[in-house]
């Protein structure tokens, strides 16, 4: 393709860490059936959790609130609407399975045993082109914290066509060309990482 087709992706690091009730904070529905949780969490803002990048959700139950049914809404790493059930759990917490880039509601299916809280893990996930696309370099910024990225194809558990070693060296960069026409990612280009302490800065992704 003509060097015109190139297109630029800035991707921050997410280093917010883990927040037990970054969603909602401590509450114990008691009004019978299913109920509303307020979202009022320190990552929420006008009733809606907002992340930097996507990420997984707990749900953190005070009691046996093992039979209980948690119901998550929101978008995905792409903007687009999704939803997802979550089991409670045993004076424990769950984690769901899908990433989240918002919460604009969250409903349990009756009373809890105990207070509730839901926040989010450390697991983040980006999202370069969700596309069939070639990447064809990385400009990366490093932080303080040495690691490796993993660019992978179609989903966070997808085949990684590309890893990245960086190094603890804040604000020091690496430019990566890629050779040749590139990676081909044919189910798009994502990107799984640790937020919080993030093995990167930041980087800017060119692809066609």
């Amino acid at each position: 393709m003509a060097g015109s087709d190139v297109k630029a992706k800035y991707i921050a690091a997410d280093t917010t860490a883990a927040d037990a009730d970054g969603v909602c904070q401590s509450q114990t529905p008691a009004a019978g059936g299913e109920q509303d949780l307020t979202i009022n969490g320190a990552l929420a803002s006008g009733g809606v959790a907002t992340f930097t990048a996507a990420r997984l959700i707990t749900i953190t139950c005070a009691g046996a609130d093992d039979g209980r049914t948690f119901t998550v809404i929101g978008t995905d790493v792409n903007g687009n609407a999704q939803t997802e059930t979550i089991a409670g759990a045993d004076t424990d917490t769950s984690t769901g399975t899908l990433y989240f880039r918002t919460v604009t509601q969250v409903t349990v299916d009756d009373d809890t045993a105990g207070a509730i809280t839901v926040g989010m893990t450390n697991d983040a996930f980006e999202v370069i082109y969700a596309g069939r696309a070639r990447l064809r370099s990385v400009f990366l910024v490093h932080s303080a914290a040495a690691g490796t990225l993993s660019f992978r194809n179609g989903s966070a558990t997808g085949t990684a066509y590309l890893t990245v070693p960086t190094i603890a060296s804040a604000d020091s960069d690496r430019d990566i060309i890629i050779p040749d026409e590139g990676i081909m990612f044919e189910s798009g280009v994502y990107l799984p990482y640790t937020a919080g302490t993030t093995v990167f800065s930041s980087f800017v992704a060119m692809y066609n």
